[in-house]
């Protein structure tokens, strides 16, 4: 009975009351389409100089993929775009999903010291602070970042005013 049970019950969100994922994923490729235009060392060029102007990866992605017509870097490259970046010695120091999760801990925290008493948006800060303590340890454990990097919501507010 027990395992019978089981067998419908899919894997929860971490954080909301839904079950499961659901959205499109990306086809499958391995070959360049035909429609790309920049190919190889054009695409890296043209990846390292939007990172030299100051957008993140993923915004790089997105504007390659809208833009140019890149549907991946790493089919038209070989190379994933972190491996292109590290490759010319411009990996940032932070990796991009922590800066962004630091980002929104700083805009949750002025919200509260404006409004104290909101307590939905204090949980949500004390949800989006775990995510970010998760992070940190998977980073330290696969070497992103060194073991003695701690957070705390003042270094997250100067490292967020530098960027």
């Amino acid at each position: 009975m027990i395992e019978r049970y089981w067998e419908g019950v899919h894997m929860s969100r971490i954080h909301s009351s839904k079950k499961g994922r659901s959205g499109s994923k990306t086809p499958y490729r391995n070959s360049v389409p035909d429609w790309v235009k920049l190919k190889g060392k054009d695409a890296e060029e043209k990846l390292i100089d939007m990172v030299r102007q100051g957008y993140t990866m993923s915004h790089a992605g997105v504007i390659l993929r809208d833009v140019y017509g890149i549907p991946k870097i790493r089919v038209v490259t070989g190379k994933k775009m972190l491996r292109i970046l590290r490759q010319n010695n411009m990996e940032q120091k932070i990796p991009e999903d922590l800066m962004s999760l630091m980002k929104r801990a700083v805009r949750l925290n002025k919200h509260l010291q404006k409004n104290p008493n909101d307590l939905s948006n204090m949980r949500g800060l004390r949800l989006v602070e775990s995510k970010i303590n998760r992070l940190i340890r998977y980073y330290k454990r696969i070497g992103r970042l060194p073991e003695d990097w701690k957070y705390s919501i003042d270094t997250a507010e100067l490292l967020t005013k530098s960027t």
